[in-house]
C-alpha cells in the first residue's frame, strides 16, 4: 500500500484576493464563500499540503479485534510516514484499540468509513506531562491524541475515535437513569457520602476535593500529581501550538473531558464533523478553540455535555501573561444540540477574543444559545463579534446571555439553585488589569421559539457592557429582556412575546436606544426601568398595540427615559 511521495492539497484552488493583505492567494472551492460579507479583515487560511505517500495500520502488525493494544502499531506507522517526509496513515475499517497516539508533522491521519478507534481505559498508558487545561498551567495526564509544535496536520475520513471517557467521568445521580445509576455503582468507584455523585476511584475524590475548577495544586513536582492521577482527566484531542490544522470528516465522541482543543494554533479548519458525548458528561466541551488565530468552523454538528462551541484565550493571570487572543475565527452552518451553550465565549478569555463571525447556526435545545461569560479576575477584551441567522428551539435558560458574574455552573443549575449574579448597587471595585471588558458585539437576525429568558444582559457596574447592537431579534420566551450596567445597546426591530411581565426590564443602563418594538404582555406596564446610574434611555414602540406602560423608579431621572 505504500506510495511515492507526490505534494498534494486536499481540494482544488481558486484565486481570491486576500482580504488582510490585498495580494491574490489561492483558496481551495469549498472554502470561497466563507469570506463572503465577512465583517473584519483576516487572512486566507491555509490548509495543510502533505505527501500522498500512504501507509496502513495493518502495515505494522494492527489488529482490528477490539481486544489486541495496537498502540505500537499507531507510532511505528506515524514514524514510517515521517521518516518518509509525510503522508497518510490509514485506518481501515474495524475495531481498534489503542493507547495515546503522538502525532508528527505532515502527517493525515486518515479513518476509512467502518474504522472505530477506541482508546483504551489503562491509565498507566497515559503518563502525566505539563499542559494548559481550564485556562491554567497545570499538569494533566495524556491525551488520546496529542500534538506539539507541528504544521500540516490531518484528520481526515469518515471513521469514528472514541475516548472511552466513561472510565475517567464522574456522574451525578440526577442526571442518569435509575438503572444507569445501579450500573456505575455495581462496576466499582467511589459514591459521595450524599449519595448524589459517582467517581471512578478515591484518588478521583480526593483530586476534587483539592482542586479549584478542576485544576489542582500547583504542585512542586510530577510526583504529587501522581496521587490523584485519576482526576486529572484529559482533552481527547490536543493540539498545542500547531500550525495548519485540517479535520474534516470523522466523529469524535465520549472524550475524558472536552473534546477537541486547539490551543495556540494557526491556520485551522474544522468541517463536516461530528462531536457528541453524553448529555451527562461533564466538562464535555465540544471543541475549545483556545489562543488561536485563523480559524474555520463550519457544516459541522455537536451533542455534548458541556458548551459546544467554545471560545477561550487563557485564565487569569496565566491567560493574561500568556497574552495570545483568539482572533479571526468564521463559523458556519453548525447544528447544536443538546450543550450547555450553542456558542460560548468564555469565561477563560484573558487573553481576549476579538474578531468572530458566526452565520447559519441552529441550537436545538441547549441550555443558552449565544453564551458570554466571565468574571472579575479575568481581565481580557473581548470585541468586534458578529452574529447572524440563529435559528433556536426550546431553550431551557436564555437565548442570549451575558453574564459577568460567572460562578462555574452551567445557567441551569443557577437557576435550580437559585444563584443571583449579584447587585449593582454598592459594589463599585476599581477597573484594573484584572477587569473583563465586552465590547462592539453586534447580534441579529435571530428567531427562537421557547425559552425561558430571551435576552439578559448583565455586565459590570465597574466597567459596563460596551456597544451591543441587536437587529431583528423575534423570540418567544416566558420572561423577556433584562439588560444592566450595559452603556450604548442599540435594538434595532425587536419581538417579543412573553409570559411574565414586565417584558423589558433595565437596571443602571445608560445610552439605550431601542427602535421598532413590539411586545406582548398582560400586565399594564411593560418596561421597568430602575437605578440611579440611569440615563439616556430612548424607546420607540412602532407595533400595533397601543404604547406600552412603564415604571420607573423613583431614583431615576424622569428626564433621562423617553418612550415615543
Amino acid at each position: 500500500m505504500k506510495r511515492a511521495a507526490v505534494l498534494l492539497s486536499f481540494t482544488l484552488p481558486f484565486l481570491l484576493v486576500c482580504p488582510s493583505c490585498g495580494q491574490e492567494k489561492r483558496v481551495p472551492l469549498n472554502q470561497g464563500s466563507l469570506y463572503d460579507d465577512l465583517e473584519f479583515s483576516m487572512p486566507v487560511v491555509a490548509e495543510p499540503v502533505i505527501s500522498s505517500y500512504t501507509v496502513s495500520i495493518t502495515d505494522f502488525g494492527a489488529v482490528p479485534d477490539g481486544v489486541t493494544l495496537n498502540t505500537e502499531a499507531f507510532s511505528k506507522a506515524i514514524e514510517d510516514v515521517s521518516a518518509k517526509g509525510g503522508g497518510k496513515v490509514v485506518i481501515p475499517g474495524g475495531l481498534w484499540l489503542t493507547g495515546p497516539v503522538i502525532l508528527r508533522s505532515n502527517i493525515n491521519f486518515h479513518a476509512e468509513k467502518g474504522a472505530l478507534v477506541i482508546f483504551s481505559t489503562d491509565k498507566s498508558l497515559y503518563q502525566l506531562i505539563e499542559t494548559s487545561f481550564e485556562g491554567l498551567n497545570t499538569v494533566r495526564c495524556l491525551s488520546p491524541v496529542y500534538g506539539k509544535d507541528l504544521e500540516n496536520i490531518s484528520f481526515t475520513g469518515e471513521g469514528i475515535f472514541d475516548g472511552s471517557g466513561d472510565a475517567w467521568r464522574p456522574v451525578r445521580k440526577e442526571k442518569v437513569t435509575e438503572s444507569q445509576w445501579k450500573n456505575l455503582v455495581i462496576s466499582g468507584g467511589v459514591v459521595s457520602s450524599n449519595g448524589k455523585d459517582w467517581f471512578p476511584s478515591q484518588s478521583y475524590m480526593e483530586g476534587l476535593r483539592i482542586s479549584n475548577m478542576n485544576v489542582p495544586g500547583p504542585f512542586a513536582s510530577i510526583e504529587e500529581y501522581e496521587k490523584i492521577k485519576d482526576f486529572l482527566r484529559p482533552v481527547m484531542v490536543s493540539l498545542v501550538n500547531c500550525k495548519k490544522v485540517l479535520i474534516d470528516g470523522p466523529v469524535f465522541q465520549n472524550s475524558p473531558a472536552w473534546c477537541l482543543h486547539p490551543l495556540m494554533c494557526e491556520d485551522v479548519i474544522i468541517r463536516n464533523v461530528t462531536v457528541r458525548n453524553p448529555w451527562y458528561s461533564q466538562n464535555g466541551d465540544g471543541i475549545d478553540i483556545e489562543s488561536c488565530r485563523n480559524v474555520l468552523l463550519y457544516d459541522s454538528n455537536f451533542d455534548v455535555g458541556d458548551d459546544a462551541i467554545c471560545i477561550k484565550s487563557g485564565k487569569d493571570a496565566d491567560g493574561r501573561k500568556r497574552g495570545k487572543p483568539t482572533e479571526n475565527i468564521v463559523i458556519r452552518n453548525c447544528v447544536v444540540y443538546h450543550g450547555h451553550g450553542g456558542i460560548t465565549i468564555g469565561s477563560e478569555m484573558s487573553g481576549g477574543v476579538r474578531n468572530l463571525s458566526a452565520k447559519g447556526c441552529t441550537f436545538i435545545g441547549t441550555d443558552v444559545g449565544l453564551r458570554f461569560k466571565s468574571n472579575r479576575g479575568r481581565g481580557g477584551v473581548v470585541e468586534n463579534i458578529w452574529y447572524s441567522d440563529i435559528d433556536m428551539i426550546d431553550i431551557p435558560t436564555q437565548a442570549i446571555s451575558f453574564n459577568l458574574y460567572y460562578g462555574g455552573l452551567s445557567a441551569s443549575e443557577m437557576i435550580e439553585n437559585e444563584i443571583t449574579s449579584g447587585s449593582t448597587e454598592g459594589d463599585m471595585p476599581p477597573v484594573t488589569e484584572e477587569t473583563p471588558l465586552f465590547r462592539n458585539i453586534n447580534i441579529k437576525n435571530v428567531t427562537c421559539r421557547g425559552a425561558m429568558q430571551a435576552l439578559y444582559l448583565q455586565g459590570l457596574p465597574e466597567l459596563n457592557l460596551q456597544k451591543l447592537t441587536l437587529e431583528n431579534i423575534n423570540i418567544k420566551a416566558d420572561n423577556g429582556l433584562i439588560c444592566s450596567d450595559a452603556d450604548g445597546l442599540t435594538v434595532k426591530g425587536l419581538k417579543l412575546r412573553t409570559n411574565i411581565d414586565p417584558v423589558l426590564r433595565f437596571l443602571n443602563c445608560k445610552n439605550i436606544r431601542i427602535e421598532k418594538l413590539d411586545i406582548e404582555g398582560e400586565g399594564d406596564a411593560l418596561i421597568e426601568i430602575n437605578g440611579n446610574k440611569t440615563g439616556n434611555i430612548s424607546i420607540a414602540s412602532v407595533s400595533d398595540k397601543s404604547k406600552p406602560g412603564v415604571r420607573i423608579g423613583n431614583e431615576v431621572d424622569k428626564n433621562a427615559v423617553k418612550i415615543k
